[in-house]
């Protein structure tokens, strides 16, 4: 299983409305991208105190890294991508990617 963790730099003023719809369209990539079994999102409450930067994130969770590659190049994930992006401090910059691979974890 890979988990996609996507942090986002947002800028205070950020057009919740947009985002929102972002994440809908994300997540209505379930329903197009085989193996692409869950999607999570919510606001960074940073309890910690290390991860200031990061507003907003959301979790993809993909069967295999054949799914997690679909993803990558699906029209769709581009499409909203690129909102992202516009959304972000910084552009593409504003954005973190982490690919957690959990079936690793078994192999060890």
């Amino acid at each position: 299983m890979i988990k996609h963790v996507v942090l986002l730099d947002l800028p205070k003023n950020y057009d919740e409305e947009e985002l929102f719809n972002i994440m809908l369209g994300i997540e209505d990539l379930i329903q197009t991208i085989p193996g692409f079994t869950k999607f999570e999102h919510g606001p960074n409450r940073d309890f910690e105190g290390m991860s200031k930067a990061h507003a907003y994130g959301f979790i993809c969770h993909f069967a295999d890294e054949d799914t997690s590659r679909q993803y990558i190049v699906d029209p769709g994930h581009k499409a909203m991508g690129q909102r992202l992006v516009e959304m972000c401090n910084g552009g593409v910059k504003g954005i973190t990617v982490i690919d957690l691979d959990l079936v690793a974890q078994k192999s060890v």
